[in-house]
């Protein structure tokens, strides 16, 4: 009997381990955890284990450093998100929460013109909006291209993708990192978020030389002019934005990890498998709530008010007008 009970066991585990797909283990994400782990002052033996056998091995980094580029890499991209929710912060107070508040568009302009003293100035706008915006998106590309040179490297080693008789499409998929929601709703919050400063920034500059005219008027002149494409074009900027930025916070607090409906077993325990699934799914309400809660404040104000500010009158009205005028898809 003891016998059997063995054999199945040996049985059950080993299929367990067959149903686990391999996937690459991105060393340098675990080492960084790791080090980030104990300089917070939750060392554990495997982070000091990690930490150890990352000193010995081979990585191109600053001199006199054991961190690679990826290390780097990563901070930039998390420090450059500290400073863009900054601003972030205070576009959506002037851009929702206050005409929210004033109920009226008119009312709260002279309370994103305040804001623009703070955030667009000469030296202000690109510290606290260009160079964040621009490094964490150029740190976000790099890292994957650094990451399927290292899974190629290691899964290929001298034999490179295309070597064979393979297609072109499995050499072109071949060794890049997985695609995440955070990486999906990033590329399309930095097309839209782009679009969104070229019509309310780059295009006055462009055309009149000076965006002073264009405030919450000029968003609601383009909402009454073109509703249909206004709206689209809104609601994609503030869903892939809102749920970009909640989820990333999330991941550097070290929650999104693991959040998923996820119903593979984790230790074969039928009540610790229960637990740990209810965690998951959990975690994973609590940041998806979050992530409408931002929408929602964002929204409610800007599309609920500005929006419906309606057509801006007079010679103000006509420069909006010769504005949009310039826009290729109106």
């Amino acid at each position: 009997m003891d016998h059997r009970r063995l054999s199945v066991g040996t049985l059950v585990s080993a299929v367990s381990l067959v149903e686990l797909d391999p996937a690459p283990i991105a060393e340098d994400a675990v080492v960084d955890d790791a080090a980030d782990a104990q300089s917070s002052g939750q060392s554990s033996p495997m982070a000091s284990t990690l930490l150890k056998s990352s000193s010995t091995s081979t990585s191109i980094g600053l001199s006199g450093s054991s961190h690679g580029p990826i290390f780097y890499l990563t901070r930039i991209q998390r420090y450059s998100s500290y400073t863009f929710t900054l601003f972030s912060t205070l576009h959506l107070a002037t851009t929702s929460l206050i005409p929210l508040a004033a109920r009226s568009v008119a009312s709260s302009e002279s309370y994103l013109l305040l804001a623009r003293e703070i955030y667009q100035t000469p030296l202000s706008e690109p510290l606290l909006v260009v160079l964040p915006a621009a490094a964490h998106v150029a740190s976000g590309l790099a890292l994957r291209l650094l990451r399927r040179k290292h899974n190629l490297d290691r899964y290929y080693g001298e034999e490179k993708p295309g070597s064979g008789p393979t297609s072109f499409l499995s050499r072109l998929r071949a060794g890049w990192p997985t695609v995440t929601n955070i990486s999906v709703s990033g590329f399309i919050f930095t097309v839209s978020l782009a679009a969104h400063a070229f019509v309310n920034r780059g295009l006055p500059l462009l055309v009149e030389g000076d965006s002073a005219n264009v405030g919450l008027a000029f968003v609601a002149h383009g909402f009454a002019r073109h509703p249909v494409i206004s709206y689209a074009a809104y609601g994609v900027l503030l869903v892939a934005g809102c749920g970009h930025m909640v989820w990333g916070w999330a991941k550097w607090a070290g929650l999104a990890q693991g959040a998923g409906w996820g119903l593979e077993r984790v230790s074969g325990n039928i009540s610790v498998d229960r637990e740990a699934r209810r965690k998951r799914r959990r975690r994973l309400l609590m940041i998806n709530g979050a992530a409408a809660v931002a929408i929602g404040l964002w929204a409610v104000g800007g599309i609920g008010i500005v929006a419906k500010g309606g057509l801006t009158p007079g010679w103000v009205g006509n420069v909006y007008d010769g504005l949009y005028d310039k826009l290729p898809l109106l």
